[in-house]
């Protein structure tokens, strides 16, 4: 193993550095890289092809025992403790499991929710006079990923979005926010979201915008409170 790691680092550190530091002889070294592998080492290799090749073709999802069943159907001899270190050795790592998905906490109480001033009319004479907003998640290999995105009606394009690990208001905001800096300085604009699902967002995610200014100082009235942006093609 020592000798192994001086052969990985060698080509930042000189050898007889690493040598020195792990107590191991240059000699012994170079002895070690020009000695024939042993049965058990060339066992090893053809083991880890077989992992690495089923790792990959289960999307990186499969531990330990679950390779180890695919290792033995392929012919070889090994416990499930020979593949786990052949793969801390090549650092294959399995992807969490996926989590159970975020918690709805259902319906909103009706003193949080406004009138529904868009009413399904999901048309539009010109840009920047109707926008829907909607957020959903999608799973990654660090986690759900929480994506917020904000719709023209007129021309059917994304004029904002954001993106976070958590789902907060701050997220929505964040997607109106880039939504105004791109378009400018927009007057009359019905801003229309869903009532949302869940309890942290404090704030109306549905909100009459007037007097927009270029700062994204605006004046927000609560306006609607519908689901809407299903019925609504990116």
């Amino acid at each position: 193993m020592k000798f192994g790691f001086v052969a990985k680092y060698r080509g930042i550190w000189p050898v007889d550095v690493l040598c020195e530091a792990l107590g191991v002889s240059r000699s012994g070294f170079y002895a070690w890289r020009t000695r024939p592998l042993s049965a058990r080492a060339q066992m090893d290799a053809q083991i880890l092809t077989t992992v690495r090749s089923s790792f990959l073709m289960s999307d990186r999802t499969y531990g330990a025992r679950r390779l180890v069943d695919d290792v033995r159907d392929a012919g070889h001899r090994c416990g499930r403790q020979r593949v786990a270190r052949l793969m801390r050795q090549e650092a294959l790592r399995a992807r969490p499991r996926r989590r159970a998905r975020p918690i709805d906490a259902g319906e909103r109480s009706l003193h949080m929710l406004a009138a529904n001033v868009l009413d399904r009319q999901f048309t539009a004479a010109g840009p920047n006079q109707k926008w829907v907003a909607d957020f959903t998640y999608v799973w990654t290999s660090e986690g759900w990923l929480f994506v917020a995105v904000v719709l023209d009606l007129f021309s059917r394009r994304v004029v904002g979005w954001s993106m976070h690990g958590t789902m907060t208001t701050q997220l929505v905001t964040d997607a109106l926010t880039m939504a105004v800096w791109r378009r400018g300085a927009v007057e009359a604009l019905l801003h229309h979201s869903d009532r949302g699902s869940q309890p942290e967002f404090n704030r109306s995610s549905q909100q009459y915008l007037r007097d927009v200014i270029l700062a994204v100082r605006s004046v927000l009235r609560p306006v609607s409170s519908s689901r809407v942006s299903s019925a609504v093609a990116c």
